[in-house]
């Protein structure tokens, strides 16, 4: 989510996926994909910022989450491996008695 401000100085926040365009007029104008539009205070290029970083904080989340992820997954395989040799039968190799 970005925050941004309208023109009567109420803040509010955003999803940036819901932006179909922004547009200077002089004011930055901020159109939704479903038709709504807010006028705000930030310029474009500061909007433009904001949407990036929110983009790219998604990005850096995902990896960490994938990282995360398989890194647990591999001590889970580490685990169950460790649980299987410990309840394999136990065989014990007999030599034959020499008589």
């Amino acid at each position: 989510m970005i925050h941004l401000t309208r023109l009567n100085g109420q803040g509010f926040v955003l999803n940036p996926d819901l932006i179909l365009k922004a547009e200077t007029t002089p004011d930055t104008i901020v159109t939704l994909v479903d038709g709504t539009r807010y006028v705000v205070e930030e310029p474009i290029d500061v909007l433009s910022e904001r949407i990036v970083r929110y983009r790219a904080s998604v990005v850096a989340v995902a990896r960490e989450l994938s990282a995360a992820s398989r890194s647990e997954s591999s001590a889970v395989a580490q685990a169950a491996a460790r649980d299987e040799e410990a309840a394999a039968p136990k065989v014990a190799h007999l030599r034959p008695r020499r008589g």
